[in-house]
């Protein structure tokens, strides 16, 4: 932990945030914020850090080992307003000596209230009813318009049941579905609440009508749903990814829409985001939101009081209560 600083720690706001986290910035610390919401990232980021003691970052900033290999030495800690930490250089972080921390348990209704929008929203064919409307192309009510899939009775099949995992199961179970799940390690039976175990995701796979993701980004999950386990699923499954866009094999899950093997898909995260793969935008069967999975005012506020929570803690010389290095 830090020495008591001789001033109030500098603190560089990568990004524009709720006006509530940004009062309490401006109020504790040397903030310097960023009212026009401008792109702060590489040698830009590193300059704007100069005599910054804290960076509160942000998904959108890559800040890879050159990055953080330049920052200036004054920067003692990366807080970042996400749960995810992929977009941070962790080992160039470490052999820095600079803190990282997340925010984690904030945000996991509202993700699990956006995986299940997905869920309904793809199942039920909202994008292209949504677009009808708009564009004037309605010509009213028939009864095999866009027939969709009831969700109720279906199961679904969860890849990575943690908070978010569990929270997506409670909210599944109010629309009768039956919840499968598979994780690293099998939950308590008062977690489980009846749903069924399988030690192994592929096995998993033949049983889901619906698949939702919910696991972090790593080497290992990358591409984690590929063409082989999208052959797995039944025909007519639907897809939901509210975890990473990284996780999923954004060729093999067109081709597999196309084919009408995958009924439809709900996705709020992409690969390479906003730069998300053209295939998508061109079905119809496809249900895109723009990564709003904590986008409420309520979950951003907490991100950001969390995030603050940390620096307080580290610029007072305790142990932040989030520190992932």
């Amino acid at each position: 932990m830090p020495a008591t600083l001789a001033h109030r720690p500098i603190l560089l706001v990568t990004r524009r945030l709720p006006d509530a986290v940004e009062e309490r910035a401006a109020r504790d610390y040397d903030a310097k914020l960023n009212p026009d919401d401008s792109s702060r990232s590489g040698d830009a980021l590193v300059s704007l850090a100069t005599d910054a003691d804290g960076i509160l970052c942000c998904p959108a900033e890559k800040l890879t080992v050159d990055v953080i290999r330049a920052l200036p030495d004054s920067v003692r800690i990366l807080a970042t307003f996400s749960v995810g930490t992929d977009h941070i250089d962790l080992t160039a972080a470490r052999e820095r000596g600079i803190v990282v921390t997340n925010t984690p348990d904030v945000l996991t209704d509202a993700t699990a209230d956006v995986a299940l929008l997905l869920m309904l929203g793809a199942a039920r064919r909202a994008s292209e009813g949504e677009r009808m409307v708009r564009t004037g192309g309605w010509p009213g009510w028939n009864p095999t318009q866009l027939l969709g899939t009831h969700l109720g009775g279906k199961r679904l099949g969860i890849v990575g049941m943690g908070r978010i995992g569990q929270a997506v199961a409670a909210r599944a179970r109010a629309f009768g579905m039956a919840i499968h799940y598979s994780n690293r390690r099998r939950l308590p039976p008062d977690q489980e609440l009846g749903a069924i175990y399988h030690a192994d995701a592929d096995a998993m796979l033949a049983e889901a009508d619906v698949l939702s993701l919910h696991f972090p980004a790593t080497p290992e999950t990358r591409h984690w749903l590929n063409a082989e386990r999208i052959a797995r699923l039944p025909k007519g499954a639907v897809v939901v990814n509210t975890a990473r866009g990284t996780a999923v094999e954004d060729e093999a899950l067109i081709a597999a829409v196309k084919a009408g093997h995958v009924a439809a898909i709900g996705l709020d995260v992409f690969e390479n985001e906003p730069n998300l793969h053209s295939g998508y935008r061109a079905l119809d069967r496809a249900f895109l939101l723009p990564h709003l999975g904590s986008a409420t005012v309520e979950t951003r506020n907490a991100m950001g009081f969390k995030a603050l929570d940390n620096l307080d803690a580290f610029f007072a010389g305790r142990e932040p209560p989030d520190r992932v290095v």
